[in-house]
């Protein structure tokens, strides 16, 4: 996976690769999530994430059952590091996902693990850090061809970009809603850096930008940290 990201850690997210890392891989299923209008995600799925992880880490095989639908949508598992409640003041320490629709059970299983030892910018997770960990689920819907590249919402709407480099090759980027609020950009600047991230490394015109292919989408994103995690798995069993 690409590492360039101007310098900025938060919540970066890998060009296209054949791999699900970061950007997903496929654009199948676009169509299918244009319209929703109910709530999927839920802090289950991020209780089922701790659970999965704590099998991987301590080497037996899992059984958490989800609690949650199977239904398939595109999503995302961020893993965060820190002692502090408040996300912004954590660590990014992996997210990886895809935009091809998944079983969520299959999907959150699969990513949980995928994002929080294989993301290729950081050292796999480890036992010790298991008890700072805070993880988020992100499953994205709404998704919608944008007009041109201003044709969407700083905070409302996550991006996908599509855009030839300067040797002719296809590339795509992507950053979830969240990314631009939590770096202070505007249009602008989330494009310039998106376009930089997924590859273009010439100067950054507006004809370059008016050449982008823009996908918008929305996300439903839920965050627990370990200590909602014990709480919840003591609820549970009470």
């Amino acid at each position: 996976m690409a590492t360039g990201y101007s310098g900025v850690k938060k919540q970066r997210l890998n060009n296209s690769t054949p791999q699900p890392y970061c950007n997903g891989h496929g654009s199948s299923g676009y169509s299918s999530y244009h319209k929703h209008s109910h709530t999927v995600v839920s802090p289950d799925m991020c209780v089922f994430c701790f659970d999965v992880l704590h099998g991987y880490l301590y080497g037996y095989d899992s059984k958490a059952a989800p609690r949650f639908t199977n239904e398939s949508y595109p999503l995302f598992v961020t893993w965060r590091a820190g002692s502090r409640d408040r996300e912004r003041r954590l660590q990014l320490r992996g997210c990886i996902g895809t935009f091809s629709p998944v079983q969520l059970h299959k999907g959150l299983r699969e990513y949980a693990v995928t994002s929080a030892v294989r993301d290729s910018r950081f050292a796999p997770i480890t036992k010790d850090e298991f008890t700072r960990l805070h993880c988020s689920v992100s499953i994205l819907t709404h998704f919608e061809e944008a007009r041109d590249y201003l044709d969407w919402e700083v905070g409302s709407n996550g991006i996908r970009i599509e855009f030839f480099n300067e040797k002719g090759h296809k590339k795509t980027a992507t950053y979830l809603p969240e990314v631009a609020v939590e770096q202070g950009w505007d249009q602008i600047q989330t494009i310039d850096s998106l376009l930089q991230k997924g590859g273009h490394k010439g100067p950054i015109t507006t004809d370059v930008r008016k050449s982008i292919r823009l996908t918008r989408y929305r996300s439903e994103k839920i965050t627990i940290s370990y200590n909602d995690y014990v709480s919840q798995k003591t609820n549970t069993h009470s």
